[in-house]
């Protein structure tokens, strides 16, 4: 059995705060016996100003959010996966949406870049164009943990069930997907594509989630879950922002897999037949 923590957080337009709060949740974290803290996606900044957020966005190298996660990681001798920042790249104008997973003497060990980007007019009249701003990955990505392997996955990824195959098949028995959900589609589907992705492949899933109203204006949904590979839900933390703690039987998944074994059972579709 293996506790992680996840912070839920009201992330603002201060990186400098952020990082801060993120910091203490680090030391809280590991202070609580975690193995490893999961933070939200966006965890270093979240501000739809564009303008403003251009001044606070650094390459990897010299972001101080990062760093100060590293260092606090390092300190406290604990894994950190940073569900994501917004980072600027070398190659191209646009911006990386990349999750971090940090280990206990601070070292970087894996990057995933987020696949899948939200370009959508919803009804409320929000609108939003991450391709305008983000260029999407390139690779899934699976790591080792001291939790278990684990597969990266970032908000809207949840939607296509594909990435989840591509993990499992590479050895996943947990996939973290932090998020920064709308209110509408969290409502919607957010527990129901949660669950679902936890029992079609078998593994836990672990979703640090931003929520409130954020300093930006802004609303995010919140309910941070730790669903384990039968579907059932071991936390939900609501609406309010904090830590919270679950612990992790990694056995279950090999008992979840023998009972219903779906993963053995993929098979490649020869065709399709359309009539």
């Amino acid at each position: 059995m293996t506790r992680v923590a996840l912070l839920q957080a009201q992330t603002g337009i201060d990186p400098a705060a952020n990082a801060k709060a993120l910091a203490a949740a680090v030391a809280e974290a590991a202070a609580d016996g975690a193995a490893m803290l999961f933070t939200p996606e966006m965890s270093g900044l979240l501000d739809r100003d564009r303008q403003r957020a251009a001044a606070n966005l650094r390459v990897p190298e010299e972001d101080p959010v990062l760093a100060a996660v590293r260092e606090a990681a390092a300190k406290a001798g604990i894994w950190v996966h940073l569900g994501s920042l917004a980072v600027r790249r070398s190659d191209e104008p646009r911006l990386a949406n990349r999750a971090f997973l940090i280990d206990g003497a601070g070292v970087i060990r894996a990057c995933y870049d987020k696949l899948h980007l939200f370009d959508v007019d919803l009804p409320t009249g929000e609108s939003w164009r991450e391709s305008a701003s983000y260029a999407p990955g390139e690779a899934a990505v699976v790591a080792d943990t001291p939790v278990g392997p684990l597969g990266l996955a970032i908000c809207y990824d949840l939607r296509f069930p594909d990435l989840f195959r591509v993990l499992t098949d590479a050895g996943a028995k947990l996939i973290a997907i932090p998020a920064a959900f709308t209110v509408p589609t969290g409502e919607a589907h957010w527990h129901v594509l949660m669950r679902a992705r936890a029992i079609e492949a078998g593994v836990f899933v672990i979703a640090a989630a931003q929520a409130g109203r954020h300093e930006d204006g802004r609303e995010t949904y919140g309910h941070s879950l730790v669903v384990g590979p039968w579907g059932e839900v071991l936390l939900d933390m609501g609406q309010t922002p904090g830590l919270a703690f679950a612990d992790i039987d990694l056995a279950a998944v090999d008992a979840v897999r023998a009972r219903v074994p779906a993963i053995a059972h993929r098979r490649a579709i020869p065709a399709v037949i359309r009539r």
